[in-house]
């Protein structure tokens, strides 16, 4: 059974709305989420930040897009569908599963939450279209945590055109 931690932007593109990402793009979200909901599981951590940051780009009702239906069954706590894992914070508030990796000094400080949850986890990372998981991927690799692009890593292939 696959085991993801997805990143917001994967649902913000799955729904189509505000952003520019190509049909493709748009499309190979779609099919990841969709995938995910049927026949895998969402890691997100025990202490809801990556809930509390869906929340503010998706409709908790499940309408009307299928990132919108993704963010409902996370709250909704399906245990054979969320896989909660438990992150650990040092008195600065950082993760201590996020790698203390001087390459990673510059990675985007919201998205450490889910770096931290995909190491803790051995679960990949689902990004769309953050181009910070794509800057930082080999530094991420070496620490153990490992991303896959569902839109690929050409950046211009992402937008529509």
């Amino acid at each position: 059974m696959k085991r993801r931690v997805i990143d917001t932007n994967v649902a913000v593109v799955a729904n189509g709305r505000g952003t520019n990402a190509s049909v493709k793009c748009r499309q190979g979200t779609i099919d990841a989420l969709a995938h995910l909901l049927n026949r895998g599981r969402i890691v997100v951590d025990e202490a809801g930040e990556m809930t509390a940051e869906y929340r503010t780009y998706c409709n908790p009702k499940g309408q009307p897009g299928v990132g919108d239906r993704f963010f409902r069954e996370v709250l909704m706590n399906y245990s054979r569908k969320v896989e909660r894992v438990r992150l650990k914070k040092r008195s600065d508030g950082t993760f201590l599963d996020f790698p203390s990796d001087p390459d990673l000094a510059t990675f985007d400080p919201s998205d450490r939450k889910f770096a931290a949850a995909a190491r803790k986890a051995s679960a990949p990372v689902l990004n769309a279209t953050d181009s910070d998981w794509l800057n930082h991927v080999e530094a991420l690799k070496r620490n153990g945590i490992s991303v896959e692009f569902v839109c690929g890593t050409e950046k211009a292939k992402w937008v529509s055109r």
